[in-house]
């Protein structure tokens, strides 16, 4: 099955109908085109907290946040984003699986 750069769009705006309105609003006005700056500011403010994991409050939950922000502007980053994404959902599966059995 090919992997393309729409199916990680469409995996964002599905995941961003399931939001709370306010954080669904956030995420929207965050996505809008003329917010390219403030998008890559914070994708790589996100991505250097991630390094840093080893400090407080920072962690590796940043890292693919900071990712999935900067793939908005990067196509290049979608379909590895995507193919990523449907890992963690086949292992989530899997662990899922096993854990009723």
């Amino acid at each position: 099955m090919s992997v393309t750069a729409e199916d990680w769009d469409a995996r964002v705006t599905r995941l961003s109908e399931k939001m709370p309105d306010n954080l669904r609003r956030a995420v929207d006005w965050l996505r809008e085109p003329s917010r390219l700056w403030i998008r890559v500011i914070a994708a790589i403010l996100l991505i250097l907290g991630g390094i840093f994991s080893i400090l407080p409050v920072l962690g590796l939950w940043m890292l693919p946040l900071g990712l999935a922000l900067l793939a908005q502007d990067v196509p290049v980053l979608k379909v590895p984003m995507e193919r990523a994404a449907r890992w963690i959902e086949a292992k989530w599966a899997a662990f899922q699986a096993w854990r009723k059995s």
